[in-house]
């Protein structure tokens, strides 16, 4: 069996990658992009953490996350960010993979990848690193031309605060920075 070790490092910065079931490119639909919004925004109510980038792809998310201090719970956010995700998402009328016999054993539905890539941030040139991945995601997946024309992404909240320019990513800023890629 797979041995699994996540860093709990109180109050530290993450950046972390969610898959859905099978990559079904279900997240950049409307139902999916609401109720995402709406099932962080429930999480964060009790279990608040600092969003420092995200970005939405259809089969994937990448963010990146600060906790506070002293609390090293990123789990148990995602657990239920995930769950109010997937209940939200099927009342909305969202499918789901049909459960195998494994995840009916477990109570999983067949929304998301059971688990997630998650990195702890080391310092401020790793979060530059990991924040400019997130970024550049949509282009290096073929989405779009340029980094500017995705919509779902806090890519352009940077360019709002001056930390980018609205032509950043012409060129791949992470060269060889393909951790992030496990699961997808």
């Amino acid at each position: 069996m797979a041995d699994y070790r996540r860093w709990y490092v109180p109050g530290g910065t993450f950046f972390f990658t969610l898959v859905t079931h099978h990559r079904r490119p279900i997240l950049c639909t409307d139902i999916a992009r609401r109720c995402l919004r709406e099932a962080i925004h429930a999480v964060n109510e009790n279990w608040p953490v600092q969003w420092r980038a995200i970005v939405l792809l259809p089969n994937h998310l990448h963010t990146v996350w600060t906790l506070p201090p002293g609390d090293v719970r990123y789990p148990i956010r995602w657990k239920r960010i995930k769950e109010e995700f997937t209940r939200r998402y099927i009342e909305a009328g969202g499918d789901e993979v049909a459960p195998n016999r494994s995840r009916q054993r477990h109570h999983e539905r067949g929304v998301w990848q059971r688990r997630y890539w998650e990195h702890m941030v080391r310092d401020e040139d790793d979060l530059k690193c990991c924040v400019d991945y997130a970024h550049w995601n949509p282009k290096k997946h073929g989405h779009v031309a340029n980094v500017r024309d995705w919509r779902w992404s806090s890519f352009h909240r940077f360019v709002r605060l001056g930390e980018y320019t609205p032509a950043w990513g012409a060129e791949n800023p992470t060269p060889g920075y393909d951790d992030p890629e496990w699961g997808e």
